[in-house]
């Protein structure tokens, strides 16, 4: 019996999540409901209570789910074979790809990432110390390589997302869409330049 329920609750999570996540895309987050979800699963309000003791809670794992899918990615590309360089340049853009795709262009996701800063700024700046935890690994393997000419890694990689976030914030990317300024390429050849690299146009 116990080995059912362990089963059934994550499953049952991962389910009032997805359908959240395409009711926010659908209604808007502040317009769907508790009650809205637990129709569409075929289950009282009462019993997604049970795994979420809030709406805020839902909408912390939504937002959850989809920055993790770009943490996994990030991950992915810092942890693969070969040179720094490319695999930096690599990661920025990706980053910059999938939070494009996520959220903008999308103004209900929009919409949820502003109310996400307001009300769940935690799992906000958890994501971000993350992708920069995981730009500074790529950081360290070039420095240790001799691509990068880098004396505090923890510093640089900071440096490089504080420079690339036109291109890592949701609202930011949004706002920026139709601005005069560098385009990403330019500010990664601009951020690798800052890293000591002689393969910034590589």
């Amino acid at each position: 019996m116990t080995l059912i329920s362990e089963h059934v609750e994550p499953d049952t999570r991962e389910r009032i999540l997805v359908v959240a996540e395409r009711l926010f895309r659908q209604l808007g987050y502040q317009k769907t409901t508790v009650a809205d979800i637990a129709k569409e699963l075929r289950m009282s309000p009462a019993n997604v209570y049970r795994f979420f003791d809030s709406k805020k809670a839902i909408h912390e794992g939504v937002a959850r789910t989809l920055m993790g899918e770009v943490e996994t990615e990030a991950k992915r590309i810092a942890d693969a074979p070969g040179p720094a360089t490319p695999r930096l340049r690599e990661l920025i853009k990706t980053i910059n790809r999938m939070n494009t795709e996520r959220y903008v262009g999308d103004s209900k996701m929009h919409e949820m990432v502003e109310i996400a800063m307001e009300e769940s700024w935690d799992v906000c700046v958890a994501h971000m110390e993350l992708i920069t935890r995981i730009i500074g690994e790529v950081i360290g393997q070039g420095a240790a390589s001799g691509e990068f000419r880098v004396a505090d890694v923890p510093l640089a990689a900071m440096c490089a997302c504080t420079a690339m976030v036109k291109f890592f914030h949701p609202q930011m990317i949004a706002q920026a869409a139709d601005k005069p300024g560098p385009d990403i390429e330019q500010m990664i050849d601009f951020v690798l330049a800052g890293l000591g690299s002689r393969k910034a146009a590589g």
